[in-house]
């Protein structure tokens, strides 16, 4: 059984089951450490250093949870700026434009309605990590002493961020808008009543489409398991029928996850979000209008971190449980593909240290740093419609169009002895079983072949090992999985 009380610490936050592993002293101890850790990174530079952008997905223990972090971020000496109810990405892209220290998302993204999570954003709208990321956890552990406690910060909202979000989204210089405006594309929408509504509805709309929505209020209500899996969107698949969309579109409550279903009703798979944005951005490699200065599509820093001519020998950056059909998607583009740890952050850092065009996550989250290093599903409903307007095809032609996979996700709980000890008796046997597979361990151990693979991890989310398998056909995918636990329920 999983232990409630458990707080899960990553390289990028912290987060638990609210009044269990999360409570209002914890969000406390921890808000007031990252923002020692702005005031030390910030020590000698501009005031706006030591600001920190605070924003929330709709999670009914959002409210209270943002009130703690304000008071142990002026605590610490920091001034806050507080979005309100917004997509994670709005929250990175408002650290930008504000010139500030840094950020907190007050969001459990996928997890269920009982969880929250502080996600903590770097001064370059990136998540924590590596050194940054340890000295927050240190000063957590360690705490502060009373003089930094006292309150000298301030607060003060900044209700504008959304709108700047969108705007810079609907200038990508990648966008043909007038042309996806003249598909006049009908989209279902489901946004899970997480923070994505307001904000999805009205980019489609901006876009030229027709949008019938359910589970737009953004109240924390969750009607059904937030992560947008297929096993989730039935609603959904039953709107796309019902109203007869070109496509349905779901986000996950902190709005960085896109997922599709076609036109049939039919739901493709996170990773193809990925694939599609892939085949938008590097197919217009060749396209005048991509090739023109792209000032107008450059993020909130007034400069591009991403050169935009041939993409003929590009990359494509991805983590390790990311889907062939991303693979395939690249290489069709003339891209390699380079793949990273899981976690947006190992994707962003790899993507920066490239100079790619493009990255992201299998599970829909797509990262285009013209805009800017993040997960973003604005940005990924605009790609894929621009994908769709530009090649005059519905979703399921565009899938038909290449090879196909099936994907099988399980999860084991986490046994004593492999929590204590890791996992890598389960590695040892794994790799035993397949000699002949690639492996990499960079994350886990992802075993590999020509047309399949197995990856096996311990979660960054929650107390679990997550068993990911993917092969042409589900019972192939399947038979990995169960040798994976097999490995896990004898070590």
């Amino acid at each position: 059984m999983t232990d409630p009380t458990a707080l899960m610490v990553g390289v990028s936050g912290i987060r638990g089951i609210v009044g269990e592993g999360l409570t209002p002293e914890v969000v406390r101890q921890w808000a007031q450490a990252f923002g020692t850790w702005v005031k030390e990174a910030g020590e000698g530079g501009s005031g706006k250093r030591h600001a920190v952008l605070l924003g929330r997905d709709s999670r009914q223990s959002g409210p209270a949870f943002a009130r703690v972090v304000a008071e142990a971020l002026t605590a610490a000496g920091c001034d806050v700026i507080d979005v309100g109810v917004v997509p994670t990405p709005t929250v990175q892209l408002a650290v930008e434009h504000h010139g500030a220290g840094g950020g907190i998302a007050i969001t459990a993204s996928h997890n269920p309605i009982e969880w929250n999570a502080l996600k903590f954003i770097g001064s370059d709208g990136i998540f924590l990590d590596g050194s940054a990321a340890a000295r927050v956890q240190e000063l957590a552990r360690t705490g502060q002493d009373g003089a930094a406690r006292r309150k000298t910060g301030k607060v003060k909202a900044d209700r504008h961020a959304i709108e700047r979000h969108l705007d810079l989204v609907m200038k990508l210089s990648v966008l043909d808008v007038p042309r996806i405006r003249r598909r006049r594309f009908t989209v279902a929408l489901d946004a899970v009543r997480g923070a994505g509504g307001p904000v999805m509805q009205a980019l489609l709309e901006r876009l030229g489409c027709e949008v019938t929505g359910i589970n737009l209020e953004p109240d924390g209500r969750f009607p059904r398991a937030p992560e947008p899996v297929p096993e989730n969107l039935a609603e959904l698949r039953a709107l796309v029928l019902a109203s007869g969309a070109d496509l349905g579109v779901a986000v996950d409550p902190d709005v960085d996850r896109l997922a599709i279903v076609d036109e049939t009703g039919a739901p493709i798979g996170e990773d193809y979000t990925l694939a599609f944005a892939v085949r938008a951005v590097l197919g217009k490699a060749t396209d005048e209008k991509a090739t023109e200065g792209r000032k107008d599509g450059m993020g909130m820093r007034g400069k591009s971190s991403v050169p935009f001519p041939s993409f003929r020998h590009s990359v494509v950056v991805c983590n390790l449980s990311t889907s062939l059909v991303v693979e395939d998607a690249a290489r069709e583009c003339g891209a390699d593909l380079v793949r990273t740890p899981v976690g947006e952050v190992h994707v962003a850092r790899k993507i920066v240290e490239l100079d790619a065009p493009i990255g992201g996550e299998g599970n829909g989250g797509v990262m285009y740093p013209a805009l800017h290093c993040g997960r973003d599903a604005p940005v990924a409903a605009a790609l894929v419609l621009e994908l769709l307007a530009g090649t005059g095809k519905r979703v399921r032609e565009v899938v038909a169009g290449a090879p196909r996979y099936a994907i099988v996700k399980a999860k084991l709980e986490r046994g004593t002895r492999n929590a204590e000890r890791g996992l890598d008796d389960v590695y040892a046997a794994l790799r035993s079983r397949f000699p002949e597979a690639s492996a990499d361990t960079q994350d886990g151990l992802r075993l590999a072949w020509r047309d399949r693979w197995l990856h096996v991890r311990p979660s960054n989310t929650e107390p679990i090992i997550r068993l990911i398998a993917e092969a042409p056909t589900g019972a192939e995918a399947q038979q990995l999985v169960d040798e994976g636990r097999r490995s896990c329920a004898a070590s």
